[in-house]
């Protein structure tokens, strides 16, 4: 037990039996850097990406998670962005065969390629792989398709991951600072589809929920309690990648914040939230939307002659959950048949069992004690 990875995965272990408190052990033994290390360590083993976070139940606690079995503990994921796929794929597909189907890899670096961005949504997934003594699945995309998601929304994919906690390990492009117009997208979003008054969960659970909503898994396969178990397992998180963008809407006028906002204890239970539901903020927070969303909204909202959006707030809230739920739906379809495909009918069915059997679990009446 000497080396780090066996630390971290010992604990791992541990938390799938008492989940909380092993958890808060690993808190106190390892610091920031070695939880850093300890993740980008599967890294070493893939050729060298440009962009890399991981995220998941696998990284950050989510309390009452559903563990399947004793002795299971959370699948790691990662996503990891590539200046060029299909070379990093052939690359990979040299060191590393059993990560792929064996049909797919069979057409080399190119065919992979083409089935996650003909038929997917631009992401190519390994799952189950084995690294050492636990289970990673990692996502392979494109640089540029990236940073257009992000800045545009065109899938909420990636960009609806990074509007969540997520540990970023490598990012020589700095892309953590174009996830910065994402997060604002992101707040100006939720505001357009919350009431006047709301509290800081409120806030951060629908933010969370965004790129969930129309998405087919959430039909038979996503735990239904997962954007709450998101949100309570990392409120500090949450409040850490929204406080600019909150402090900056209250400085337009748009919204008021609590006098204890900044706080970082008790955030969950922080009330007093207070939004400008007029027609000037409401077309102040629509002009703020990415370009997919405004495309979408287009063929619904009045416009006067000198191109002044005519919108109240209920009419932007519908639009623009129409738009999301539009693009969320052909995201998360193509996702799944592009996974289908890249992982094979056997890995496919068991990642689905395990989905599945998590979602009827969470759905299930649970027994007074």
């Amino acid at each position: 037990m000497h080396a780090r990875g066996s630390l971290v995965s010992h604990f791992q272990v541990q938390r799938s039996r008492a989940f909380g408190s092993c958890h808060a052990m690993v808190r106190c033994l390892l610091t920031a850097t070695d939880v850093k290390e300890a993740l980008a360590a599967p890294l070493q083993d893939l050729p060298a990406v440009d962009f890399a976070f991981a995220y998941g139940s696998g990284v950050f606690q989510q309390p009452g998670n559903l563990i399947l079995s004793r002795n299971e503990a959370p699948m790691v994921d990662y996503i990891l962005g590539v200046q060029m796929p299909t070379r990093w794929h052939s690359e990979n597909i040299e060191r590393n065969p059993h990560h792929y189907n064996s049909w797919l890899s069979w057409f080399g670096g190119k065919g992979v390629s083409y089935v996650a961005e003909k038929v997917g949504a631009g992401v190519h997934f390994n799952a189950f792989v084995p690294w050492k003594d636990k289970m990673i699945k990692y996502g392979v995309i494109g640089m540029g398709d990236l940073a257009e998601d992000l800045l545009t929304w065109k899938s909420l994919y990636i960009s609806g991951r990074l509007q969540k906690p997520v540990r970023f390990l490598v990012d020589n492009w700095d892309m953590a600072k174009v996830n910065q117009v994402n997060l604002h997208a992101a707040a100006s979003t939720a505001l357009l589809l919350l009431p006047s008054q709301f509290s800081e969960e409120d806030f951060y659970a629908k933010i969370c929920g965004l790129s969930y909503m129309g998405d087919i898994r959430m039909l038979f396969a996503e735990d239904k309690n997962k954007v709450q178990r998101i949100v309570k397992g990392s409120s500090k998180h949450f409040h850490r990648l929204y406080r600019a963008p909150l402090f900056h809407m209250a400085a337009e006028g748009i919204l008021e914040l609590p006098r204890t906002f900044g706080d970082v204890r008790s955030l969950i239970k922080r009330v007093g939230f207070f939004e400008d539901c007029s027609p000037y903020a409401t077309k102040s927070l629509v002009r703020s939307l990415p370009e997919t969303i405004l495309q979408k909204m287009f063929p619904y909202v009045r416009i006067r002659h000198n191109s002044e959006l005519l919108l109240s707030s209920g009419e932007a809230s519908e639009h623009v959950q129409r738009a999301i739920r539009s693009i969320v739906r052909s995201s998360s379809t193509k996702q799944m048949l592009s996974g289908l495909l890249a992982a094979g009918a056997l890995n496919s069915l068991q990642y689905v069992w395990k989905k599945t059997m998590k979602a009827l679990r969470s759905r299930a009446p649970r027994k007074s004690d």
